[in-house]
């Protein structure tokens, strides 16, 4: 194994050991802040695992977040916490494997309008069996959980969903679903399941999506369908994958990490235009960053004076 790899190994066994002992030395805002960079990179790497490969844009977060947050809120008084969390993955599973296999027949700008009619979708039925079943709009969310534990179950999520990524990306269905993202009708003649592929590969991402939600519902107290299915978590993961690079596993977090502080200080002090911002950076990304900040990373080191430069370093 050569001299950087192993020096990039103990620095990210280093960097991961300060961010486990960081709650014994922040206060609650900066813990709180934490907890908001760990969920959006969760959020966004999981997204581009499979719109990256796949270029399929999904606006579906929401309503995976959604689920995962509601079934905390119904379930986790009564049942212990790491069965809750359990039941959660299983429902957000199920449920992409059964919209999956019923909507991955669609491409391009069909598949975008769907996903994002589904996440309103399920808002609805929750609102709907909210206001007739239950009479009570909103639920309270009493469960022995510590903001501490929801910062280290994020960045164990966080480790989990980095090494689920890499090694699909380095088995046989990372290579089938780059081709799928090449040209489909290419992958079919190759003798690749699509449809199974696809369907794996979403619902592995929904599952991670769902738990987030779940881990991230003790933070409120008191959920409600606005707050657990909002629109907004799922542009704002799109964005900030398209900003890092979703073609790259390391990618997502590029675009998590320095949106998230802007978002944080544009609804802390200008809530009235934090969605106009928004607008405005994905507007930018598209046009200026196609592939994100990793393949402008990739455009550049692929330059004969950079490649060159490397070669008198070594």
């Amino acid at each position: 194994m050569s001299p950087w790899r192993i020096a990039l190994g103990l620095a990210a066994i280093g960097g991961l050991t300060a961010l486990a002992f960081l709650p014994f030395f922040v206060n609650a805002y900066y813990l709180s802040l934490a907890m908001s960079l760990l969920q959006f990179t969760v959020l966004a790497t999981a997204w581009g695992m499979f719109s990256g490969p796949t270029r399929y844009v999904s606006l579906a977060t929401a309503a995976f977040f959604g689920v995962g947050a509601y079934t905390v809120a119904v379930l986790g008084e009564v049942l212990a916490w790491p069965l809750v969390l359990g039941i959660a993955a299983a429902i957000g599973g199920l449920m992409a494997a059964i919209v999956g296999l019923s909507t991955l027949r669609l491409s391009g700008v069909h598949f975008v309008i769907f996903t994002f009619g589904l996440a309103e979708l399920v808002r609805q039925l929750v609102v709907w069996y909210e206001v007739n079943k239950t009479r009570v709009l909103g639920r309270y969310v009493f469960v022995d959980i510590t903001q501490n534990d929801i910062y280290w179950q994020l960045l164990a999520l966080a480790i989990v969903v980095f090494a689920i990524g890499w090694i699909i990306a380095r088995s046989r269905l990372g290579f089938a679903l780059r081709i799928i993202g090449e040209d489909e009708t290419v992958a079919q003649h190759c003798g690749i399941n699509v449809t199974i592929a696809k369907v794996a590969l979403f619902t592995i991402s929904a599952t991670v999506m769902t738990l987030v939600g779940a881990i991230m519902s003790p933070r409120w107290t008191y959920i409600e369908p606005s707050i657990a299915f909002n629109a907004a978590i799922s542009f704002q993961v799109v964005i900030m994958a398209l900003l890092g690079g979703a073609h790259r596993l390391w990618g997502p977090i590029l675009g998590a990490v320095p949106l998230t502080l802007l978002f944080e200080f544009l609804s802390a002090r200008f809530p009235s235009t934090s969605t106009l911002v928004m607008g405005i950076v994905f507007l930018l990304i598209v046009y200026a960053l196609p592939s994100g900040v990793a393949g402008l990373w990739d455009r550049v080191a692929a330059r004969p004076l950079w490649r060159l430069t490397k070669k008198a370093e070594a």
